[in-house]
């Protein structure tokens, strides 16, 4: 049974990370020699992919790989049955020649997920590539003593050999809420949105709080809404660059909206029939919520769809719904 985050975009990523042969560098250098590994290939932050007019493919063998440039960084993603699956990082530059005679196409993540270009498995390794590899590239010197890292135990880790500092993938938790007033949910729009979508409320989560005090705080900040009861629902692996989002639904305890004007160009209250027009785009003003690639159309869906709650007495002593 799948759970409810298996229902975003970039949630499935069905590789054995082999965290316990990883460490071994026997292990991975037999895995990367193997004819059947594979390699997904970055450039910039754009993922390569092979065509032959119908369909596309993100898995390159490692011959094909280097032909595409040099690499700044190689990682081991996993296993897949017998067949191990390693990413490498190129410069942008690199891929000129090929796109140029029509043998490849840099497809940015987000468009590749949204129009199905490749499996939703192979979705999930290239967005586990795309921030592992960020990682890498950003984290070249140790934090503690400012020497250079190295890479170890497959990409998983960075080392110093000067202070002797390990140094592991950063992932940064975000709350994202769909707050909720019995027949009615808060949403907002940012100015950089595209033009009419309203979205859940989000924001990240600080050192020293609960995620469930994240998205009371995030809220009260944003909207200036008060908010009791918190209820995870799902998460997703969001990477630009780094994240992890934590969908949750929560309880409003005060229903005046007071924005934010510098995070928020606008917040307001939708009823659920308008929450199902934004889903099924058809709202008669045109407005929109994020697509089903983003958890905050899933936390929307669960709502105004398929009546998903907090199990929770209103103010008013009924039930929510």
């Amino acid at each position: 049974m799948l759970d409810f985050s298996q229902l975003t975009g970039f949630a499935s990523n069905t590789l054995d990370r082999m965290a316990n042969q990883r460490e071994d560098r026997d292990v991975i250098a037999r895995l990367a020699a193997a004819a059947s590994t594979r390699c997904v290939v970055l450039s910039g932050e754009i993922p390569a992919l092979k065509h032959d007019g119908e369909r596309h493919d993100a898995l390159f063998t490692f011959p094909e790989a280097k032909a595409l440039g040099t690499a700044s960084h190689t990682v081991f993603l996993g296993c897949h049955g017998d067949r191990a699956l390693f990413a490498r990082l190129i410069e942008a530059a690199s891929h000129d020649n090929a796109q140029e005679r029509g043998e490849l196409s840099f497809i940015d993540l987000r468009t590749i997920a949204t129009q199905g270009l490749v499996s939703p498995d192979i979705v999930g390794a290239l967005s586990h590539a795309k921030s592992l590899l960020y990682w890498h590239k950003h984290n070249g010197f140790c934090a503690n003593c400012g020497e250079q890292t190295v890479a170890s135990i497959g990409g998983s880790r960075r080392e110093c050999a000067n202070c002797g500092r390990h140094h592991f993938p950063r992932l940064e938790p975000v709350v994202i809420m769909l707050v909720t007033d019995g027949e009615r949910c808060l949403l907002g729009r940012q100015a950089r949105f595209p033009a009419g979508m309203y979205s859940c409320l989000a924001g990240f989560a600080e050192v020293g709080e609960t995620l469930e005090d994240a998205v009371r705080r995030e809220t009260l900040e944003e909207a200036g809404i008060r908010v009791g009861r918190v209820a995870y629902y799902a998460s997703q692996p969001w990477p630009f660059p780094s994240s992890l989002m934590v969908g949750c639904l929560a309880e409003a305890l005060t229903t005046t909206i007071v924005p934010d004007t510098v995070e928020l160009e606008d917040a307001r209250w939708f009823g659920r029939e308008e929450a199902r027009q934004l889903l099924a785009r058809e709202h008669p003003q045109g407005l929109v919520c994020p697509p089903k690639l983003a958890i905050a159309n899933l936390l929307m869906r669960a709502w105004a769809l398929e009546g998903a709650s907090l199990g929770m007495a209103r103010r008013d002593g009924t039930e929510s719904l």
